[in-house]
This record gives C-alpha cells, sequence and structure tokens, in this order.
C-alpha cells in the first residue's frame, strides 16, 4: 500500500497548488498557440476550471453510483460561520448525496483510517466533514441520543464510533484503496 494520509476522490482546483495552477494555464495556452489560437483571458479560464471541475465530479458520482449501503449516513459538520465554529449534522440516504454538501470550493478524501471527510471554503472560512453509516441495528433512541449530543458539540469520537461504521472499506472497494484498522463486519 503506498504511504499516504489520505485518498482523494474529488478536489476542487482551489486545492491545487498556485504552481500547479500556473503550470496548467501555461499547457492550456501553449496547445492554444500551437493553433494559432488566442490565449484564453482570465474569465475563459475560470469557466474552464468549472467546466473541468464539474467533468471530474460527474465521473467521480459515475464511479460511486453501484455503491448501495445497508443504512443511511450521518454527516457530521464541523461548520466555520460568520459568528464562530459550531457542529451541525445532516443524515443522507444514498452515497451520492454527499456530493450535495457544497461550498465553495470542497473537497472529498477517505482518510488513512477509512473515514470518508469532505472539506469545503467559504467566504466565511471553513468546514470539514465526517461521514459514517448508522450501525444495522441502532435503535432511533440511541440515534436521536447521539444526534443531540452532536448539535450540542458534546459527542465524542467513543460516542460516534459505538453507533455508526467507516465508509472506506465500501469506496475502497471501487478504487481498490485498503485502509488501516479493523474492517467493520458490515463491510466485508
Amino acid at each position: 500500500m503506498k504511504n499516504t494520509k489520505e485518498f482523494t476522490i474529488w478536489e476542487d482546483t482551489f486545492f491545487m497548488s498556485l504552481d500547479d495552477l500556473e503550470e496548467w494555464a501555461q499547457e492550456i495556452n501553449a496547445e492554444r498557440a500551437a493553433f494559432d489560437e488566442e490565449p484564453l483571458t482570465d474569465h475563459d479560464m475560470h469557466e474552464e476550471i468549472d467546466f473541468i471541475n464539474s467533468t471530474y465530479l460527474d465521473d467521480e458520482r459515475v464511479n460511486l453510483e453501484g455503491i448501495t449501503l445497508p443504512e443511511d449516513i450521518l454527516c457530521i459538520a464541523n461548520l466555520g460561520l460568520w459568528n464562530g465554529r459550531t457542529t451541525g449534522y445532516r443524515e443522507l440516504s444514498d452515497i451520492l448525496d454527499i456530493f450535495t454538501i457544497c461550498d465553495d470550493y470542497n473537497r472529498y478524501f477517505v482518510d488513512l483510517w477509512g473515514n470518508l471527510r469532505a472539506e469545503g471554503v467559504h467566504h466565511d472560512g471553513r468546514n470539514s466533514y465526517l461521514f459514517r453509516m448508522w450501525k444495522p441495528g441502532t435503535s432511533d433512541e440511541s440515534r436521536e441520543n447521539l444526534l443531540d449530543k452532536i448539535y450540542m458539540g458534546e459527542a465524542t469520537e467513543s460516542d460516534i464510533n459505538r453507533l455508526t461504521v467507516r465508509l472506506g472499506d465500501y469506496i475502497g472497494r471501487v478504487y481498490g484503496w485498503k485502509f488501516a484498522g479493523r474492517k467493520p463486519a458490515c463491510a466485508a
């Protein structure tokens, strides 16, 4: 296994280094010059970046659309808002729903331990998201208790791990990724 801390599913070009973006822009304009075309303006370059981002994200949606999960997904958010940081949650019914978590710039990845995560940047700050699947058989009361703890900012990693499982094993089967730690029984 490659020694890495995370496995990127998709990211906006915003997360590319400025050197990489500059190199990419030079390559595009060199190709245009080879065909005696005018270089792209900054506006055209931004539209090209948006188109490429959208196309690549659509490709990842196609890659993940075959994943069926036995339970809903719990998205736990740490949000940077204009008035400070707060926690929140959202329940999702399909793996593709992770891509409905939208900020101005987004990055989706699986960490070394098999946790599906996302980062988002927007005009007020930076958000981070953890996506976990409810363990089969988790009672409604246990779910509500955890959701209350998340809402109040009191949920611990132990609380979350007790009632949910990582999603990386499902995603890893699509991309051929392996993760550290014990595999959950339901992701065999």
